[in-house]
Parts: C-alpha cells; structure tokens; sequence
C-alpha cells in the first residue's frame, strides 16, 4: 500500500543508486524506500513523527535515519546529486535569484539541550555519483541554546530565516538557516558560496552562476564587489537613499550601477522556489528543535522538488 505523495517508480531509480548503504559493521538497514516515503510524509504533512502510519515502519527508525542523514550531510549530498543529473541534462537556469523567508517556529521547537546530541553517522566523501558507505562518527552542530539553533525574535515572532538561492526553474541551488532577525545582505555570500553544482566526468563542480539578482536589501557595496571579482553580472536595485548620496557627491559618488529591468522580472523565480518549499508543511512551520534537523526537512522537500520538476 502506498501513499499519497510517496515516491513514484521512476523517481526512486533515480535516488535509490545514490542513497548510503552499509559498512557490515552494523546491522542491515530498514528498507530505504520505506523510510524515505515515511520521512516524505512527515515532511509533507508535519505529523508529529509518532503519528507516522504503520505502513511507514517504526516511528523511532524512521526518525532516527532522517537525524542521522541531517547530521552527516546525506541529505545535502544528495540534493547535490539530484542537481549534477539536472545540469548534466542541461536542466538548470543559471539565472539565478538570491532572497530569504522567515518561518514561524512553533513553541515545540524551543528548550533544545545546551549539550550537544549523539553522535551520529558521517557519510562517504561528497562529489561522487556512486552510492555512499557509512563512515566514522561526527557530532552535529547545535546546542548552544536558542541563537545556536537557529531560532530568534523577529516582527514575525518566534522565527527562522532560510536563507536561498534558487534557479530561474523555481528550484532551490543553496541553503542556510540563520536566527529569524538576522538581516539578508549579512548572509548573501555564504549561500553564494554554497551553490556547489557536482560534474559527472572530470571537472570542479560548478560555483559560478550567470547573473544573480536581488532585491534591495541586498544593494550594497560588499555584495557588488563580491560579485564583480567573480565575473557574476549583477541584477540588483539600487536603494533610494543611496542614489541620493551617490549624486550629492558628484563624480566622487561615481557611477549609478548597472541595472537590467528585464532580467529583474525573472526575481520572482525565487519568490515561486521558496512557495514550493512552503507547501510542505514541516517546512512553513518549524517544529524541530535542532537547526541541523531542521535544514534536513527543508533539503528534503527541496530535492523532491527537483526530482519532480
């Protein structure tokens, strides 16, 4: 019996031959498709995890590999994955829109431990197409209260910010979770370094994108100097205070930046991304207590997304 929104046949050929397999340290692993499916569900639904139907298997396994593929970096590594196939394909817009969205964090997801949690299973070297070992033993980040899970005080309350770009399909390319009153500019270059698009064959992984754009909240000095030592046309309005100054200067003010309305009008694109991932309601609504289980349900929402794009 299946349910609705569980993986398809062709989308599981697809992830199946890059999932993690065993190390015969340990005992077999559950059947990944069933545990991804109940971990789809709980995604898509935001049912508490003891709530998952029995079709799904125990709670406690389905919860626990979701933990561990959040902690070790498998789920990045896999939204890595499904994007080299798309850019194999030719499948990306690398026309690419930079913003952020603040998500309401349900008063379940405060009162983490200030220790650190177990131990968890670290993957096999990212950037390889091939199925991934489980290796050694890591700690997840996390367990330093409130700020160090990535919760905080914004207009809209007890929130998170995901921070993203996304490509000009309405798909995500990079991700970072920051405190809900952190402000965008502060963030604009670690998701640019993020974007981290793996070859099949030789080759580095694709970093650069084509254009990027913004709204104002990012029309800054160090944000357009960022982008012109990488070669990135820049789509980005400047701000009216600013060009207020830059003009009371003269030529010490220089000249305004450049500016493309038509390539503006494709901004929405990452408007529509983020709408996408709200659709998953373990998304739009944060219950997880850790940041580093948390960004595992937006990674997993944001490859499905791919794969079914």
């Amino acid at each position: 019996m299946t349910g609705r929104g569980d993986l398809t046949e062709v989308e599981w050929q697809r992830l199946e031959p890059l999932l993690p397999t065993g190390n015969n340290r340990c005992g077999r692993w559950r059947d990944h498709r069933q545990v991804v499916n109940g971990i789809l569900h709980r995604v898509r639904t935001g049912v508490q995890w003891r709530d998952l139907p029995e079709r799904y298997g125990p709670w406690k396994t389905v919860y626990e590999r979701h933990r561990r593929w959040s902690a070790d970096g498998t789920w990045g590594r896999l939204l890595q994955q499904v994007q080299a196939q798309a850019d194999a394909a030719g499948g990306i817009d690398w026309d690419v829109s930079v913003d952020s969205t603040s998500i309401r964090a349900h008063q379940h997801a405060a009162g983490a431990r200030k220790a650190p949690p177990p131990a968890a299973s670290k993957g096999a070297a990212a950037g390889t197409p091939e199925r991934k070992t489980v290796g050694e033993a890591v700690r997840p980040p996390g367990g330093g209260g409130a700020g160090g899970e990535a919760l905080g005080r914004s207009r809209g309350g007890f929130t998170t910010k995901i921070h993203l770009s996304a490509d000009g399909r309405c798909r995500v390319l990079s991700l970072l979770l920051t405190a809900g009153q952190w402000a965008d500019c502060t963030q604009f270059e670690p998701v640019m370094k993020r974007i981290r698009v793996p070859r099949f064959g030789p080759g580095r992984p694709r970093t650069t994108p084509d254009s990027v754009s913004a709204d104002k909240a990012y029309s800054n000095r160090r944000t357009r100097r960022y982008l012109r030592r990488r070669g990135i046309r820049q789509v980005i309005p400047e701000k009216s205070d600013q060009a207020v100054h830059r003009v009371r200067r003269g030529r010490a003010g220089g000249r305004p930046p450049g500016f493309d309305k038509e390539r503006y009008k494709k901004r929405n694109t990452v408007e529509r991304a983020i709408n996408k991932l709200k659709n998953y309601r373990a998304v739009s609504t944060r219950y997880d207590k850790r940041a580093y289980v948390y960004l595992g349900t937006v990674t997993v929402a944001a490859t499905i997304i791919w794969l079914r794009t």
